[in-house]
């Protein structure tokens, strides 16, 4: 049997149903796709949001981007945690890496509100 990566994954357990392995990796996907989007909108910001001012758009911008590269970390540590937990029949682990990107997400909506608002 060839090896696959990452051996500290595979190299434990037993193989668990393919359902369970692809809806991990398809989770994982997903998580990688929030980043992109996240990065995305941070850019949008700062290239697009001209007439918001500077400082509360910066920080705003850059708390999106910030997240957009936590994300695939996130997804990472998240797919490797579940993989190793569904082949060692142990439980699923729990959810940690939703809690830093729900608040940078909510600082940076509350620094654009509070932008337009003084903008206004």
């Amino acid at each position: 049997m060839r090896h696959r990566f990452p051996r500290s994954v595979y190299d434990h357990g037993t193989e668990p149903d393919a359902r369970f392995t692809l809806a991990n990796q398809r989770t994982f996907l997903a998580w990688i796709r929030t980043g992109l989007a996240l990065i995305a909108v941070g850019v949008a910001l700062e290239a697009f949001a001209e007439n918001l001012p500077s400082p509360g758009r910066r920080v705003a911008s850059a708390l999106m981007v910030l997240a957009g590269v936590i994300a695939p970390v996130q997804a990472w540590l998240g797919w490797r945690r579940t993989e190793l937990a569904m082949r060692t029949g142990r439980p699923l682990p729990p959810d940690s890496g939703s809690l830093p990107l729900m608040i940078l997400t909510i600082i940076a909506g509350v620094l654009i509100l509070a932008t337009i608002l003084v903008a206004q």
